[in-house]
């Protein structure tokens, strides 16, 4: 899964819209993503992830479950469907391989992260913190 775009200034484009379809990002910096039914008001929740393109990725699972090759031309990555993703899925079914998906991207950002990064210990005992 790979050329996803993770970071949170590349989520919304120049005029302030939303890149990902279905993603949101809460106060606290998670992403979350959820997809009406169709034909129902029913919402189906899928998830919170830690990067945009974990998120988008969960909402074109489920999108392409729910609504088979129609939605094909309105997926986030439609040429990255995993083999799990059939229009014959359960609700709950759907929920399991968006997440799967979603969290196989998450899971590829955060590796890619530790092997960019140092891990820094922070210089700072229980009695700094406190004051005493």
């Amino acid at each position: 899964m790979n050329n996803i775009s993770t970071s949170s200034e590349e989520v919304s484009s120049s005029n302030g819209s939303k890149k990902y379809k279905g993603v949101r990002c809460r106060r606290w910096g998670k992403w979350v993503s959820e997809i009406r039914v169709p034909g129902s008001k029913e919402r189906l929740w899928l998830g919170t992830y830690s990067t945009p393109g974990g998120a988008a990725v969960a909402h074109d699972v489920a999108s392409y479950c729910l609504r088979g090759n129609t939605s094909l031309h309105k997926l986030n990555f439609p040429s990255m469907l995993p083999p799990t993703a059939r229009t014959d899925l359960s609700p709950r079914s759907i929920q399991k391989a968006e997440s799967d998906a979603g969290m196989a991207v998450d899971a590829q950002f955060i590796a890619s992260q530790g092997t960019t990064q140092k891990n820094v210990a922070l210089d700072i005992s229980v009695d700094d913190y406190l004051g005493v």
